[in-house]
């Protein structure tokens, strides 16, 4: 489904959406309405009538209800999706598309506090790491750093990390590369590893092309 059917079709679920809430709201909460007896019809003298107890709630009632409220639940949840999907589709689109990520595998000679980064000699990103965050790095995971556009072409990508080095020593160290960005997406890995052999971390940047 191309951009603008998608578009439509989340517009219409959204409005469907909306109805059906407000509908069982003001079902849910009008009273039932009565008509007034008329001069005509009314008796000169009459004994009030009883009150007619309003039918009781039933479990199943209750149950049915709350379904419905679940499921109406589940589908704003399901298209906030589509709407954030559809933002990042329409505002990174696959032609342009560059994304940076990075990923760690240290824990003797670095701990990371912070990732700058620069493109064409302008500052893109400049992230600081929690305590929390550096320690999923170090546990495998890998981070998107970074999600622009750039057109087709040759660029310079440069990174510089800062943390603390060996012996607890504050420590900054830049990596460096020449990208051809071609029509398809492009996928960038900035890559934090132990150098064992000189007792210090190495900073590169990986291509996948």
């Amino acid at each position: 489904m191309n951009p603008k059917h998608r578009v439509v079709s989340i517009i219409v679920r959204g409005a469907l959406l909306a109805a059906a809430w407000s509908a069982g709201m003001v079902l849910a909460a009008a009273p039932a309405v009565v008509p007034a007896p008329t001069a005509a019809t009314a008796p000169a003298v009459a004994a009030p009538a009883p009150a007619t107890p309003p039918a009781p709630v039933t479990p199943a009632d209750t149950k049915t209800l709350d379904q419905e409220v679940q499921g109406l639940k589940k589908d704003v949840i399901d298209l906030n999706k589509d709407l954030f999907v559809l933002e990042e589709e329409l505002l990174f689109p696959a032609n342009t598309q560059v994304a940076l990520y990075v990923s760690m595998d240290v824990g003797t000679f670095f701990a990371l506090d912070s990732v700058t980064v620069k493109i064409d000699n302008k500052e893109v990103k400049n992230y600081l790491y929690t305590a929390r965050e550096a320690d999923a790095l170090l546990k495998g995971g890998v981070q998107q750093i970074y999600l622009g556009n750039l057109k087709v072409g040759k660029h310079e990508l440069v990174a510089f990390f800062t943390g603390k080095g060996p012996a607890e020593r504050d420590y900054k160290r830049g990596a460096t590369i020449m990208f051809d960005k071609g029509v398809g997406a492009k996928y960038l890995e900035l890559k934090i590893t132990d150098r064992v052999a000189k007792h210090q971390p190495e900073f590169t940047i990986k291509d996948w092309e």
